[in-house]
């Protein structure tokens, strides 16, 4: 993991470079015409202001724009935010693919849509959908699965069984077979924390 203060320092060194390259080449450029020049400089010295604004204000961009990213909060402790529609949405590194699960407590186990199973190499048509599963809108069909690895941030697990979905499903399910490889689960205001 990058350190966040030697970030900072190095971006903030690379933007007074830039600024300074930008503005010594105006003033060599254009000597004559003085005001046009310093209203340039102007111009370029808010562009400058309005980027050091957004770059302090990233994390609650972040948080605003990537609901679904998760945050390692501590080494043992990922925080997912709250989407606008008020479900906890993760973006889980499976098979090597990235996949947005929503994070269902009511759901047993972990359930993939047929799109993500594709998505991360799983056959479809060798599939055998003879299970079944009860479901807000009824039962549906499914097919057990084996999962090579799920990367969660620092936290990958290997070899878990999941399910496809024979049914339609918008979003893959992150059930209670995976959360409960974390000792804690807790909601704080919109913010899902998993501490391991």
């Amino acid at each position: 993991m990058r350190d966040p203060n030697g970030y900072n320092e190095a971006t903030l060194i690379y933007l007074i470079l830039l600024l300074i390259v930008i503005g010594g080449s105006m003033m060599i450029g254009s000597k004559r015409q003085l005001n046009r020049t310093l209203q340039q400089t102007a111009i370029w010295g808010l562009i400058f202001i309005g980027m050091i604004g957004a770059y302090s204000m990233r994390a609650q961009l972040e948080e605003q724009l990537f609901p679904s990213r998760p945050m390692m909060v501590d080494r043992g402790t990922v925080a997912v935010n709250r989407a606008w529609d008020g479900h906890f949405y993760v973006d889980i590194l499976v098979n090597g693919q990235t996949i947005e699960f929503v994070v269902d407590t009511g759901a047993t186990s972990i359930v993939l849509n047929r799109r993500d199973a594709a998505k991360i190499g799983i056959n479809l048509d060798t599939l055998d959908f003879s299970g079944q599963a009860r479901t807000a809108n009824g039962i549906v069909s499914t097919a057990t699965v084996q999962l090579q690895s799920m990367d969660l941030g620092r936290f990958k697990d290997r070899n878990l069984r999941a399910s496809v979905n024979g049914g339609e499903l918008d979003t893959s399910l992150l059930g209670m077979d995976y959360l409960k490889r974390f000792t804690k689960i807790e909601i704080t205001r919109n913010q899902l924390l998993l501490i391991r």
